[in-house]
């Protein structure tokens, strides 16, 4: 099954996201508990609030499907998302795929 890679860059909203985060985060278990989330994580640089995702799933349209249910995206938290189709060629996901 394809990987797609996605970037989250969060709206400059830091009290909006900390009261948000809790339910993000609970979205992002279920996903990776379903087997869709491979890997999710903030980036820590200066600059602003940003994450990568990578899922697993049959096309890119079904990412952004579960993404436009995200507590971050229902409330406006989310500022710019870009998904893209990425063809793991080494490392523990190659065998998953």
């Amino acid at each position: 099954m394809p990987t797609f890679a996605v970037n989250y860059r969060y709206a400059d909203q830091p009290a909006a996201l900390g009261e948000h985060r809790p339910a993000h985060r609970a979205f992002l278990a279920q996903h990776a508990e379903a087997g869709h989330l491979l890997a999710a994580g903030r980036f820590a640089d200066e600059g602003p609030e940003a994450a990568l995702l990578v899922f697993r799933a049959q096309s890119a349209d079904d990412v952004a499907g579960w993404l436009d249910q995200d507590p971050f995206a229902l409330v406006g938290l989310v500022a710019e998302r870009e998904i893209r189709l990425w063809p793991v060629v080494l490392g523990p996901w190659v065998a998953q795929q």
